[in-house]
């Protein structure tokens, strides 16, 4: 039964253009791929014409001198005939091979760009594994596919026609028998490739995505694993997804299975109604044992081309299979682009304001922001304070223009955010997360990632700012010591200041601290506090403060409640303020901090008395 799935065409009718649109970026070579495998198969192509004159030749007796001569030329031309074929199919594959590689790096390298530049919610949305292995598996799809076309697909419909015209010359009825039958044969392959084999890969390769997601998702993960002891966890959930996997792979199989076996029976028809219909040619003297033989001759090749076409028709579904994720990610909206015409813009004092913003998140009802204006002063150091939920995060990403606003606009220095590129803006913003992401390269080049180039005295001043030279330069290979995966070899305080030497280097005039010290010991919450302060100087800064202790000695501090500014002023006229909002959050962590600090005095004086 012949399952069909409406989603299929589609699937085609979008990844063979998009292939196509990137051929066209290497006409040439393309070119030669074709005229070497096409003009290689031509050459076959007339291979049974010759066996047949020199098998009529060789019937007329060696005594017959135009029969001698006959059978020399035929044979002349069966000699020529093989290294031309082989000249021209390595002149395709000599193309082929550098033709495929630049298509499959140019299609990598768009999907890598695009996907950096995916909105923030997206990346939130997906595995990092399973974008990868979208990539990848599509890359190599390409692979495949271009070999499945140009090298085979083509030159075994161009032997198919070629064959049926020139035995359709000599006769019109075994022109006519091939034709049908190699219609049949494709319709029939064609319609069990794409309506009983495409559904089961398309699941197939759904369930493939999941097991790099889940692989990745482990991995990344490993030291939380390691920490509960969840290693039989993780491999039973991997082992539930492979079982999936398993299970929709084989019925995939399969499919290829029945489907071959019918081919073959089909192609056991196709033969006997040939050689049938060659015989009863002969009998009826329309046919010499020379004919006969450029008949059977030319079958058989025709035979090995139809046998082949299934499996090209099969690689070739699967290819696309294979790609239709990766051509989805082309599909995908950026999310948020630059304006047209947009210009560079150019940030001097870093005066933000906020002028009667309006913003919604997809998928809510009500905004989170309706109306805000603020405006923040060239240069001043702003606390950004508030339940979690309030807004506080959201503030900063509009600032970076991770999103764009609902209504109102943005400005930096009574400039329009919207109408600047992305990359300027970005790269006059530093920011210093409250668990900072280090690459898997070394200290040096994760401090100058905000500007590349740097010297290395401009890396060991920057670190020496952050107070994290000290340590780096007693690490075993200094400066160049790889850090691992998101940094995970150094201590949360190393990382916080290597991220904050990387804002020292970029030296940008607005600088975001999503407080960095909530987590961390006493002497590296000293560290980063000082480093903190000094980089703070000059610069426009946003600090949203988890602990308010932060805050107290910054310029103004923004108390955000469901989306509002329900309080602004210095920590001092806040904190005096009686019922107010900051207030309360001040004195809760007060107290919570007191018990804490009561109960640790208390361990401590149990843990120095005398044990009985």
């Amino acid at each position: 039964m012949i399952v069909k799935d409406d989603k299929q065409p589609t699937a085609i009718g979008v990844v063979i253009p998009f292939v196509f649109r990137h051929w066209l970026k290497q006409p040439v070579r393309v070119a030669i791929v074709l005229v070497g495998f096409l003009g290689a198969t031509v050459a076959d192509l007339f291979m049974p014409v010759y066996s047949g004159h020199l098998v009529d030749a060789l019937t007329s007796g060696p005594s017959d001198q135009a029969a001698r001569h006959a059978a020399f030329v035929a044979f002349g031309g069966i000699v020529a005939l093989g290294p031309l074929s082989i000249i021209l199919r390595l002149v395709g594959l000599q193309a082929i091979a550098p033709f495929t590689l630049t298509t499959m790096s140019d299609v990598a390298r768009e999907a890598f760009m695009r996907v950096q530049r995916f909105s923030t919610d997206w990346h939130a949305n997906s595995f990092a594994g399973s974008t990868v292995r979208k990539i990848t598996r599509g890359m190599w799809a390409l692979d495949l596919l271009n070999n499945t076309i140009l090298m085979t697909l083509l030159p075994s419909l161009t032997v198919l026609v070629g064959s049926m015209i020139l035995l359709g010359l000599h006769w019109p009825v075994l022109g006519g028998v091939i034709a049908v039958g190699a219609v049949i044969y494709v319709a029939m392959t064609t319609a069990f490739t794409i309506g009983y084999i495409a559904p089961a890969a398309r699941v197939s390769n759904s369930w493939d995505t999941k097991v790099g997601g889940t692989l990745a998702d482990a991995l990344t993960c490993n030291a939380v694993v390691k920490s509960f002891g969840a290693e039989a966890l993780e491999d039973a959930r991997l082992n539930g997804v492979m079982s999936r996997w398993r299970a929709r792979a084989r019925r995939t199989w399969l499919r290829h299975n029945a489907t071959n076996t019918v081919q073959l029976v089909m192609l056991l028809c196709f033969r006997a109604s040939v050689i049938g219909c060659a015989i009863l040619l002969w009998i009826a003297g329309r046919a010499s044992p020379g004919d006969v033989t450029y008949v059977l001759t030319s079958y058989y090749i025709i035979h090995a081309y139809l046998r082949d076409v299934g499996i090209h028709i099969n690689n070739l579904q699967r290819s696309v299979n294979d790609m239709e994720d990766l051509v989805t990610i082309y599909g995908e909206p950026i999310g948020i682009v630059d304006a047209p015409g947009a210009k560079p813009i150019d940030i001097q004092g870093g005066r933000i304001t906020f002028e009667d913003v309006t913003f919604l998140y997809g998928g809510h009802r009500a905004p989170l922001y309706d109306g805000l204006s603020i405006d923040i002063r060239a240069g001043e150091r702003i606390g950004l304070v508030g339940r979690s939920g309030s807004g506080k995060t959201t503030f900063v990403k509009l600032v970076q223009r991770l999103y764009d606003v609902s209504g109102g606009r943005i400005l930096i220095d009574s400039q329009d955010i919207a109408k600047a590129t992305q990359q300027s803006l970005r790269s006059q913003i530093a920011i210093v997360q409250q668990e900072p992401i280090l690459f898997h390269r070394s200290l040096a080049e994760n401090i100058a990632y905000g500007r590349p180039g740097a010297s290395m005295a401009a890396i060991e001043q920057a670190a020496w700012l952050a107070n994290a030279h000290d340590f780096i330069v007693h690490l075993p290979q200094g400066y160049g010591t790889l850090v691992g995966e998101r940094g995970v070899k150094l201590s949360g305080g190393e990382r916080q200041r290597v991220a904050l030497a990387r804002a020292f280097l970029a030296d940008a005039p607005v600088l975001i601290l999503d407080e960095a010290t909530s987590s961390l010991d006493s002497e590296s919450e000293a560290l980063i506090q000082e480093a903190m302060e000094r980089l703070m100087k000059g610069r426009t800064s946003i600090v949203i403060a988890h602990r308010l202790s932060t805050v107290r000695s910054l310029d103004r501090i923004l108390v955000f409640d469901r989306g509002q500014i329900v309080e602004q002023g210095t920590h001092a006229a806040l904190i005096a303020r009686p019922g107010g909002v900051y207030r309360g959050l001040f004195e809760r962590q007060a107290i919570e901090f007191g018990q804490i600090s009561a109960a640790g005095q208390t361990k401590a004086r149990l843990a120095a008395s005398p044990q009985p």
